[in-house]
């Protein structure tokens, strides 16, 4: 969500208040039967606004740090996937796994077994619309399940020894749970931010409930006391409110 989307719902909750304090200004001429726009009962509401905001911004703070941990996590892969290879051409493994490990490995740089190194580059550039899921499988979860197919025939190989704490399995299993855990955290914390979006626009913008719609009874029961052409109602009808919807 943009930060112009992020203002404008701060904005709608400013101008509340102020709508409030021009109501408490009226005093004992503001005096409603309805409930929900009785002064408590407004005070309420927008409470209830200023905490969904600061809500919204933890969680997207929060989305943030997994997303950009998650991205430190995972961007040496191909290099890493490369060296790995390397490695394991120096092992006794039969020639058919060294073919495999080379599979993952390009599956991990995001190439077609078919494709040639600088004419697969080429041909992605001036076709992007090639592309497709299935041949470049670089997701998150995907690169995951990659370096674990590698990982399981390294496991699996005795002769693959390398003295490189980094290359070594132990390393590299501690480094895909790692990513797996970073993988978890974007999740999670992307449905935290996604609910606390949708309390915060249920609270600013519901149908008769939500902020915006108990403004527009306010400015209705204001004019019905004081009139249309009043100093009182032309002073609240400056008050905007815009219903955002993202």
């Amino acid at each position: 969500m943009s930060t112009t989307t992020e203002t404008g719902h701060a904005i709608n909750v400013h101008n509340f208040l102020d709508l409030i304090n021009i109501c408490k200004a009226f005093g004992t001429q503001y005096q409603p039967s309805k409930t929900t726009i009785q002064i408590p009962a407004l005070e309420e509401t927008l409470a209830q606004a200023e905490k969904a905001l600061d809500d919204v911004i933890k969680y997207n703070t929060a989305y943030n740090v997994a997303i950009n941990t998650r991205f430190e996590l995972f961007k040496n892969n191909k290099t890493l996937a490369t060296r790995l290879v390397n490695a394991f051409e120096n092992s006794d493994a039969p020639a058919e796994t060294k073919k495999d490990v080379k599979g993952f490995n390009r599956k991990l740089q995001g190439k077609k077994a078919s494709e040639g190194k600088k004419k697969g580059v080429e041909e992605d550039a001036l076709s992007p619309k090639k592309k497709t899921v299935s041949s470049i499988q670089l997701s998150y979860t995907n690169q995951v399940e990659h370096l674990r197919a590698l990982l399981n025939i390294l496991a699996s190989e005795p002769s693959y020894a390398p003295n490189e704490i980094a290359l070594q399995v132990n390393s590299i299993q501690e480094l895909l749970t790692n990513q797996m855990a970073a993988n978890e955290k974007v999740s999670s914390s992307f449905v935290a931010l996604s609910n606390a979006r949708l309390k915060r626009d249920s609270i600013l913008y519901e149908a008769e409930t939500g902020l915006h719609s108990l403004s527009l009874h306010v400015k209705k029961y204001v004019k019905s006391i004081f009139g249309s052409t009043s100093p009182a109602y032309k002073q609240l009808s400056k008050i905007t409110f815009n219903v955002i919807r993202k």
